[in-house]
């Protein structure tokens, strides 16, 4: 029997979304997705989604859209958290973009070991455990993960049995995705020094437009109920706040001159 996943919906404003994040207020909201350029600090796309939208489903699209329509020529990227998936971090390589994501941290079970504590060897396609045990190949689910799983005659006389897992058959199953190696492109991009140097900028950018815009513009609250409203909003929000970054920057060359 299938369960139907609950979906809330606004009485008063239905295009929003029903938001649940750590960290945040739990309700109604919309999202503002905005990139933001490092150079200016001027925002390059603005695109507004109900609060249920996670931040990583539109990012590639409005990538490509505004290299499309401005002729951008993105070198690097600067990304939270939020962005670490399997799907943006292959988009990312196959468009030869240097990506930086911030580390997300999963935490397995207590008491048993996280999946680091897990090697992977690519050569011969398989993951040792702590144990120094083999993890083979089994198979390929249809959301792309292989499967490595443990031999569980080798696995239930193992001292660190416990700290592996709560199977009862006593066997280990390690997941891997097909695109695991774009991943870990992108982890080694976040450990390198011109990583770790571009990271720094977001909080100057990024952080600071939002924070911007929330304190000095009025962007905390919708003025207005409906997704072509909020979209408005934010639209004016982003444009005047370009207006005062040229003004600055111009007033910055005139002095210079």
């Amino acid at each position: 029997m299938n369960e139907e996943k609950e979906i809330k919906v606004s009485k008063t404003d239905p295009d929003s979304g029903y938001m649940i994040r750590d960290g945040k207020p739990e309700g109604f909201f919309y999202l503002d997705h905005r990139t933001v350029d490092m150079k200016y600090n001027l925002i390059t796309d603005v695109y507004v989604t109900p609060g249920n939208v996670h931040d990583s489903v539109p990012y590639l699209s409005r990538l490509d859209r505004q290299q499309k329509r401005f002729e951008f020529k993105v070198e690097a990227v600067a990304l939270d958290s939020g962005y670490l998936t399997t799907p943006i971090c292959r988009g990312l390589q196959s468009r030869k973009i240097f990506a930086v994501i911030a580390h997300r941290r999963f935490h397995p079970k207590q008491g048993l070991f996280p999946k680091w504590k897990f090697t992977f060897d690519a050569e011969r396609n398989l993951y040792v455990c702590p144990a120094s045990h083999e993890l083979n190949y089994r198979t390929t689910d249809r959301k792309g993960y292989r499967q490595y799983a443990s031999d569980p005659e080798q696995c239930k006389n193992c001292p660190l049995l416990g700290q592996c897992t709560q199977s009862q058959n006593h066997r280990k199953v390690v997941t891997r995705h097909v695109w695991e190696d774009s991943k870990e492109w992108v982890r080694n991009n976040r450990l390198s020094t011109p990583g770790k140097k571009l990271y720094r900028k977001r909080k100057e950018t990024i952080e600071r437009s939002f924070a911007d815009a929330k304190e000095l513009h009025g962007f905390r609250y919708c003025r207005l109920r409906g997704l072509p409203n909020v979209r408005e909003q934010a639209l004016m929000t982003a444009a005047v706040q370009n207006m005062k970054k040229m003004a600055i920057h111009l007033d910055r060359l005139e002095k210079r001159g």
